[in-house]
């Protein structure tokens, strides 16, 4: 591997990582990355995924601020992301790709709507329920979280989009707060499906890879939080359904 053709790949691994700390679906840009440079598809995919969780960690951190008294709700939803992607992680292991890649575009553009609908739906019911949530909304948030951990545990790509998507028609907290929550509980997946890799695929993995990936997306981490934290709302929204559909037109013509 060549000086240049390391350099690129940690800049990429930077771009990722700052993408998937304000939205997600950063491999979108370390996957493409990896092949330019011939790197295998599944060796790309596993050393992509195990470098990217540098950047969770990052990311997460850095919206500490958001989830300053939000112990409660992690408590409810992380265990559903973990077992949600010991789940997904487990398909992938048995199923082939394409059981569940065909209908990921489908969630994907149902997850933008929610993100550009969510809130006047949200508004609505909440002055329905005298703006308090209905009871049905922890429940249909718990088996989304899952259903969305399972979904990042076997395929990932926009995974935050989903999260964001759900989060924003059934929660009334600020969206930068959502963003908090989604960060931790795409790293808690994104873990799960690196230890996965470690113990079940080590042989697709090129660890040079990883650590050029993990110290870019390191920084990357860093960076998204310090800028994500600042964008408004509606620009954040907008860049999360321009992200989305990127997402989308590649899993349709470039798969």
């Amino acid at each position: 591997m060549s000086v240049w053709t390391a350099l690129l790949i940690a800049l990429a691994g930077t771009g990722a990582g700052l993408i998937n700390t304000i939205v997600g679906s950063g491999t979108l840009l370390t996957f493409p990355t990896l092949l330019f440079f011939g790197v295998s598809p599944l060796v790309a995919n596993v050393s992509n995924n195990i470098g990217l969780v540098a950047g969770g960690i990052t990311g997460s951190w850095g919206y500490r601020a958001e989830l300053t008294g939000q112990a409660p709700t992690l408590r409810r939803l992380m265990p559903l992301s973990f077992a949600g992607s010991v789940v997904g992680a487990g398909l992938l292991l048995v199923l082939p790709a394409s059981a569940f890649r065909s209908i990921v575009p489908v969630l994907i553009l149902i997850a933008l709507a929610l993100v550009l609908v969510g809130p006047r739906l949200q508004a609505r019911m909440a002055v329905r329920h005298d703006g308090a949530d209905p009871p049905w909304h922890a429940p249909v948030l718990g088996a989304g979280v899952f259903v969305a951990g399972m979904y990042g545990g076997y395929f990932g790509a926009a995974q935050g989009v989903l999260l964001m998507g759900l989060f924003s028609l059934l929660s009334a907290e600020p969206l930068q707060r959502l963003n908090a929550y989604k960060n931790v509980l795409a790293l808690i997946v994104n873990v799960v499906a690196a230890v996965v890799f470690v113990l079940f695929a080590r042989s697709s993995i090129d660890w040079p890879i990883v650590g050029l990936v993990a110290v870019g997306a390191f920084a990357g981490g860093v960076l998204g939080a310090h800028v994500g934290r600042r964008i408004p709302p509606a620009v954040l929204r907008g860049i999360i359904v321009t992200i989305g559909v990127v997402a989308v037109v590649r899993l349709l013509w470039f798969s």
